[in-house]
């Protein structure tokens, strides 16, 4: 908006001014319709899934009441103090849930295992929808 001041001349001259009101009206309305438009991104993660085997586990390595997970601080998995890799880990997952009843999931990682490692489990865990577990071990990173 235009303020008029002083001048020598006048009152009767017109004022040059323009009103830029209805333009950043128009600018505003632009601007909401653009962001209204702006289609949603979505996240995709590509995971390459394990081929199942149809060899079963052996009979001892499986505990029908209680099973431990060991992260070691060297990046290695421990299923019941036996090396496994997350394929296998996976597998040994899918079968006791399907047990009844569902044996206990001990998850003890290491107080220096690494973060990546232990989220990669617990990543591996969730897709085999382990619904009995809980960690073990947690008065270790008091000092930490």
């Amino acid at each position: 908006m235009g303020a008029k001041v002083a001048s020598e001349g006048g009152d009767d001259e017109p004022m040059m001014d323009i009103n830029t009101t209805p333009l950043i009206d128009v600018m505003l309305v632009l601007l909401i319709m653009f962001i209204i438009t702006i289609p949603i991104q979505t996240h995709a993660v590509k995971i390459d899934l394990p081929v199942a085997s149809d060899e079963p586990p052996p009979e001892n390595v499986i505990d029908p009441v209680k099973n431990e997970v060991y992260i070691s601080p060297t990046r290695q998995i421990l299923w019941n103090g036996e090396p496994v890799t997350t394929q296998t880990l996976r597998q040994y997952l899918d079968i006791t849930v399907t047990m009844s009843p569902v044996p206990e999931l001990h998850m003890f990682p290491d107080p220096q295992a690494d973060y990546n490692m232990v989220d990669e489990v617990l990543a591996v865990t969730r897709r085999a929808q382990v619904s009995n577990m809980g960690f073990i071990g947690n008065e270790n990173y008091r000092n930490f």
